[in-house]
């Protein structure tokens, strides 16, 4: 595009001069020809270019390289060089002609405004189109900086409410949580019945689970790892204690940090479900990785109470848009039998999601450690 540009810069300048009717001297056009010649060095030195149109101006023919070496002068060159390079240009010509011609008053006059016309018209076109360039920018960038500035305050703003929140929930329910985990370990403690024992051994230890994967959730605790895939099992663990049939085919070995918390969310969320509206129900936990792919099932067996079989409420909307923000898909499925599919497809790689991302929550204590 340059080249073709700089084509026409000497190419159409060089034409006007070639088609005049009428030249002054027989060295006219030759000169007038060079400096069209020389124009492609107004992109380094517009000055030069312009004095190498003087000796055309001189010889009459020399206004279309001066108007385009002129023009490169407005683009790029500060106000004093503009206005040397346009009294130059205007004093030179219109001289010459005053001092060969023999004009009257209106004829001198008519002559120097002519000149100042043709050198700075262009200068101030190309100082024009480059101050508008500027100011474009210039308002281009303030834009950027407001908009940034906004959403500074609106993250901050977002940052705040969080952390009220926060700490509302966290001084209401973690107070709640905190007695169950003490009044159970208390239970515990005092009981002579090993079932009862152990039953209060694991509500503590649910107790404890559940405080610390608020805090996480809440950012209040940072220290702790995010529970994933490989926490599976002891999630699974946990169910069979409460009383679940389930069966865990897990090929899966290393996932990357969101993608592992989003398997273990399906695999949790989907036990949830079956324990309210399936009790008893055998369970199938399947997770293999294929053509980049992960894949997580959970299939329960025929409800024993239909009426309340159909999963959902805000767990499984909530659970979905978490494999959404990493890339995957959440479906469930009734089948034929009477039983249920909970099924995520997500990446196996690195997801959009960071890897630090707190939201997530979850910590590595369970009830076997309780």
């Amino acid at each position: 595009m340059v080249i073709v540009l700089e084509v026409l810069a000497v190419a159409v300048p060089a034409a006007m001069v070639l088609l005049a009717d009428v030249a002054p001297y027989a060295w006219s056009i030759p000169t007038a020809l060079a400096a069209c010649a020389l124009l492609p060095v107004r992109r380094w030195w517009p000055c030069a270019a312009v004095l190498a149109c003087l000796p055309a101006l001189a010889g009459g023919l020399g206004w279309p390289p001066t108007v385009v070496a002129l023009y490169r002068v407005g683009r790029t060159s500060s106000v004093r060089v503009m206005v040397v390079s346009a009294a130059v240009t205007t004093a030179f010509p219109a001289t010459v002609v005053v001092a060969t011609q023999h004009l009257t008053v209106g004829g001198v006059l008519l002559t120097y405004a002519f000149s100042l016309f043709m050198s700075g018209a262009p200068t101030a076109l190309g100082a024009l189109i480059t101050t508008r360039q500027k100011l474009t920018e210039s308002l281009a960038e303030a834009s950027r900086a407001r908009e940034a500035e906004l959403e500074a305050r609106e993250a901050g703003a977002r940052a705040s409410e969080r952390a009220r929140i926060a700490r509302e929930i966290h001084d209401a329910v973690g107070h709640h949580a905190t007695l169950i985990a003490v009044e159970s370990a208390a239970l515990a403690a005092t009981t002579d019945s090993p079932e009862v024992r152990r039953t209060a051994r694991r509500l503590r230890g649910l107790a404890k689970d559940a405080l610390a994967e608020m805090r996480a959730a809440l950012g209040l605790l940072n220290t702790e790892p995010a529970q994933g895939h490989e926490d599976i099992p002891h999630l699974v663990d946990r169910a069979r204690a409460a009383g679940l049939t389930i069966r865990l085919d897990d090929k899966v070995d290393h996932l990357p940090p969101s993608i592992s918390r989003a398997a273990f969310r399906v695999v949790q969320e989907a036990l949830t479900n079956v324990t309210k509206h399936a009790p008893g129900a055998a369970v199938q936990v399947r997770l293999s990785k294929a053509d980049g792919r992960v894949k997580v099932s959970v299939v329960n067996g025929r409800p024993l109470h239909p009426s309340t079989a159909e999963p959902g409420g805000s767990g499984l909307h909530g659970l979905s848009e978490r494999i959404r923000l990493v890339g995957g898909t959440l479906t469930t499925t009734p089948r034929a039998d009477g039983s249920w599919e909970l099924e995520a497809d997500l990446p196996s790689g690195p997801s959009k999601v960071d890897a630090g991302d707190s939201t997530s929550g979850g910590s590595a204590h369970n009830a076997a450690n309780a």
